[in-house]
């Protein structure tokens, strides 16, 4: 297998660097052959594709938690498996075991265990930093409630913290907005920010075509392979969504429309409101896939 190094398009200071990754699951390809060298420059990342295109399964493979048929990944220049204490991942929300009997401070703590140590005291520094890290979330006045007993954007926000107290250099984010109210949505999108003007990298997962360009800076464009990916100004066109979702790109042209219409005067805007969120939302053709495809 060539070395990334070889690739003229390489660089060894690139946050995140894939050469040739293709993910099967019971032999059918979910990634093929995928070539990606993130921005050298802090940057919000949105992974974007139709259902099934094999987002999810990108971030995991970059982690190491599915195993890849053929490929390289590469953090700043070392295989992950050295570079494991600068990664930061938040994981799909309905992947989580919300009634395990821990504490919003108790899941904040975790994010640390690889500064604390194992089988170690966890000390006052580190249990004063995970509150910090909730305060910044909005969620200080709620570190010892049971994670069971908080709402779903609640639950989202105690595991952003958690991502903070890992004090990444990178950040994997596994559809951070999907569930969320808005309040939520927009101290996510100001915390992404944050930790942009932190220096550091952001990836997520997301499903709503029409925040991509008000959220992010670069998309990597996604359905099995890699159709295209760099700044969003430049990348996120019409011609590219087509060859990303193909024809179901056309029920997105409809929710514009309906958007349009119901922007008009003495239109009432309730039914084709439903229409835009089917197309929109995970349960649409934008939506990120569940499980091993999404």
């Amino acid at each position: 297998m060539p070395a990334l190094a070889s690739r003229p398009e390489h660089s060894a200071r690139s946050p995140l660097s894939i050469h040739d990754m293709t993910v099967a699951y019971q032999r059918r390809p979910v990634l093929w052959d995928v070539d990606y060298d993130a921005p050298l420059e802090p940057s919000l990342v949105a992974i974007v594709g139709p259902n099934g295109a094999g987002k999810s399964t990108l971030i995991k493979a970059c982690l190491g938690l599915v195993p890849m048929a053929s490929g390289q990944v590469e953090v700043f220049g070392q295989p992950y498996r050295a570079q494991r204490k600068v990664v930061g991942y938040v994981p799909q929300r309905e992947s989580v075991d919300w009634d395990f009997p821990v504490s919003a401070l108790d899941v904040v703590v975790m994010g640390r265990y690889a500064m604390i140590g194992w089988a170690r005291p966890v000390t006052r520094a580190h249990k004063q930093a995970a509150r910090e890290c909730l305060r910044q979330v909005g969620m200080a006045d709620l570190a010892d409630r049971q994670i069971s007993q908080l709402s779903g954007g609640q639950q989202q926000r105690v595991f952003l913290a958690r991502a903070l107290a890992q004090e990444s250099r990178i950040y994997f984010m596994d559809e951070p907005f999907a569930g969320v109210d808005a309040a939520t949505e927009h101290a996510i999108v100001d915390l992404l920010r944050e930790l942009r003007s932190r220096g550091r990298t952001v990836f997520c997962v997301h499903h709503d075509l029409q925040t991509v360009e008000q959220y992010f800076d670069h998309v990597v464009l996604l359905n099995t392979r890699l159709v295209a990916a760099g700044p969003v100004a430049t990348v996120f066109t019409h011609e590219n969504l087509r060859k990303t979702y193909g024809g179901r790109l056309t029920v997105l042209e409809e929710a514009a429309q309906a958007v349009a219409q119901a922007a008009r005067p003495g239109v009432s805007a309730s039914a084709p409101s439903r229409g835009v969120a089917g197309a929109m939302t995970g349960g649409g053709i934008a939506g990120a896939g569940g499980g091993g495809g999404g």
